[in-house]
C-alpha cells in the first residue's frame, strides 16, 4: 500500500486518480477548495472501505497546508507520493489582462505547487524515499497565444520541478512532470471569454476559442487521463517528462526538433489564428 497525497481532487482528473488509487488499496489524502466535491468524494471512498483523509482547504493557505501535512503524517505515518494537481486557468490577450486577477493565478498555480511539495519534502528526505509529481501542461513548454499568464505559470512549475530534481535525487526522492495537451473537462470553457467589441484581438480570439473547443471534443477524457497518471505514480522509476497521450507526445517532440519559425507556423495554423 502506498500513501498518496493529491491536491485538487474534488473533480476531474484528480478525483479519478483518487478513486483508482483507492480501488487498488492505496491510502488517499488530499484537499480541494470545493467543499461539496470533497464531501461527495469522501462519501464515495468511505463507502468502498478506502482509507482516506480529505479536507476542504485553499492551496494558498500556507498554515492550513502545514496542519494538513501534520494530520496526514499522524494518520498514516508516512507519505510515498505527492501529486500537485491544483490549478486554475487564465485566458485573454495580454494587453487586456487584469494583472490583479492574474496574480491570483500565479499564486495558485506556482506557489500552490511549491507549498505542497515543500510541506512533504522533509519527511521524504528523512526516509530517503518518495516521489514528488506536478501536473504542468503542454503550454509549460509550448507557449500559446492568449494564454500568456497561464503559460507563464506552467513554465514556472516546469522550472521549479526541474531545478528541484537536482536537489532531492541524492536523498532518494524522484520528481516528475505531467504535461497534458488537453483533457475533456470544462476547464477551458470556464475561462474562454471573448474580448469586448472594439478590441483589436476579438476576431483572432474568436477563432482561437472555436478551434480550442473543437479540439477538446476529441481530447482525452478524465478517466483515461487518470489511468495514465496512476501508471506514472506507480512506475518503478519516475521519468522527469511525461505526456498523457499521443497528441501531447507529438507536439512536445516537434517542439524539441523543429526550427522555431516552422513551430510557430504550425501553431498558428493549428489554432486558426494565422
Amino acid at each position: 500500500m502506498q500513501v498518496v497525497v493529491i491536491t485538487g481532487l474534488a473533480q476531474g482528473m484528480g478525483r479519478e486518480v483518487a478513486l483508482r488509487l483507492a480501488a487498488s488499496g492505496d491510502a488517499v489524502a488530499g484537499f480541494d477548495v470545493d467543499a461539496e466535491g470533497v464531501a461527495s468524494l469522501r462519501a464515495e471512498l468511505e463507502a468502498k472501505g478506502a482509507r482516506c483523509l480529505l479536507r476542504t482547504l485553499d492551496v494558498c493557505d500556507r498554515a492550513g497546508i502545514l496542519a494538513f501535512r501534520d494530520d496526514v503524517l499522524r494518520s498514516f505515518g508516512r507519505v510515498d507520493v505527492v501529486l500537485s494537481n491544483v490549478g486554475i486557468g487564465f485566458f485573454g490577450p495580454f494587453e487586456e489582462v487584469d494583472l490583479e486577477k492574474a496574480s491570483r493565478c500565479l499564486e495558485i498555480n506556482v506557489m500552490g505547487t511549491a507549498a505542497i511539495l515543500q510541506a512533504f519534502l522533509p519527511g521524504m528526505r528523512e526516509r530517503r524515499s518518495g516521489r514528488l509529481v506536478a501536473v504542468s501542461s503542454l503550454v509549460g513548454q509550448i507557449p500559446f497565444p492568449f494564454e500568456s499568464i497561464y503559460s507563464a505559470t506552467k513554465f514556472a512549475v516546469e522550472g521549479l520541478v526541474r531545478s528541484l530534481r537536482y536537489e532531492v535525487e541524492p536523498f532518494g526522492i524522484d520528481v516528475a512532470l505531467i504535461s497534458p495537451a488537453q483533457v475533456s473537462t470544462r476547464f477551458a470553457a470556464k475561462i474562454h471569454v471573448l474580448p469586448p467589441e472594439g478590441s483589436p484581438y476579438r476576431e483572432r480570439v474568436r477563432r482561437f476559442i472555436a478551434r480550442d473547443e473543437a479540439l477538446i471534443q476529441t481530447a482525452l477524457d478524465p478517466a483515461s487521463a487518470a489511468g495514465e497518471i496512476v501508471r506514472i505514480l506507480r512506475a518503478p522509476k519516475a521519468r522527469l517528462d511525461n505526456a498523457l497521450d499521443a497528441k501531447s507526445r507529438l507536439f512536445l517532440a516537434l517542439n524539441r526538433l523543429l526550427p522555431g519559425r516552422l513551430r510557430d507556423e504550425i501553431l498558428l495554423r493549428q489554432m486558426d489564428i494565422r
